[in-house]
């Protein structure tokens, strides 16, 4: 009878061990539709390793971080990402890296997810206001903080989050990222900027707004 045990045992871990073995990676690409002619594929989730024999320090090194980025822009905000199409020495490592530069009081990194990374922020210089909102699930909960010099946030995995200069001079973070290729979807981008459009009745239903409005802000972008 111990024998019969120790066999059923024995196939139970086998049996999850298989699916442990087979667990597909994160994705690391919007989507990836199957073909069954490889001639017209490509490589995703990752880029081809470079011949070991051929790598360099510098396949590791990216200069100029500390160069400040241009917030002339709509949202007063500049983001200078280091991720692996920047950094190739990232490949695989599942990590990345991004300076974030606000224009003085209002400078705005305005509401985003990231699919495939939790980010931790860490305040350079200035003064922000930061938040995430929780999903659905979780009562789409608002957790914000003032943050200063030195202050670290972290944002969760894909929820929406914001960061927000409410200082009289410049402010500067560094985030970090859990995937070499975390993704970004603005918000506003996304729904009101779309290629081609999104149809105005489900902007106009989703945000109970006016038609006249949805158009507008759809021309905006």
């Amino acid at each position: 009878m111990k024998s019969a045990y120790f066999l059923v045992a024995f196939a139970l871990l086998a049996f999850a061990s298989s699916f442990v073995s087979a667990y597909d990676p994160s994705p690391l690409q919007d989507f990836c539709v199957a073909i069954n002619d490889t001639k017209n594929g490509v490589f995703v989730n990752g880029k081809f390793c470079k011949d070991r024999e051929l790598v360099v320090a510098n396949d590791f090194f990216f200069p100029g971080l500390d160069e400040p980025g241009n917030t002339s822009n709509a949202v007063g905000s500049a983001v200078t990402p280091v991720s692996v199409e920047q950094l190739l020495g990232l490949n695989t490592l599942g990590v990345s890296l991004a300076r974030i530069d606000f224009a003085p009081y209002g400078g705005l990194n305005a509401p985003h997810t990231h699919p495939r990374g939790t980010e931790i922020l860490v305040v350079q210089e200035g003064t922000l206001y930061v938040g995430f909102v929780s999903s659905n699930q979780d009562g789409n909960r608002l957790f914000t903080k003032v943050l200063n010099k030195g202050d670290v946030f972290v944002f969760p995995i894909g929820l929406i989050h914001f960061q927000l200069n409410i200082g009289k001079t410049p402010a500067v973070a560094l985030s970090a990222l859990s995937s070499q290729n975390p993704g970004t979807i603005t918000i506003a981008d996304a729904l009101f900027g779309s290629n081609p459009a999104i149809k105005p009745d489900v902007l106009t239903k989703a945000f109970m707004l006016e038609p006249n409005v949805v158009k507008y802000l759809q021309s905006r972008f």
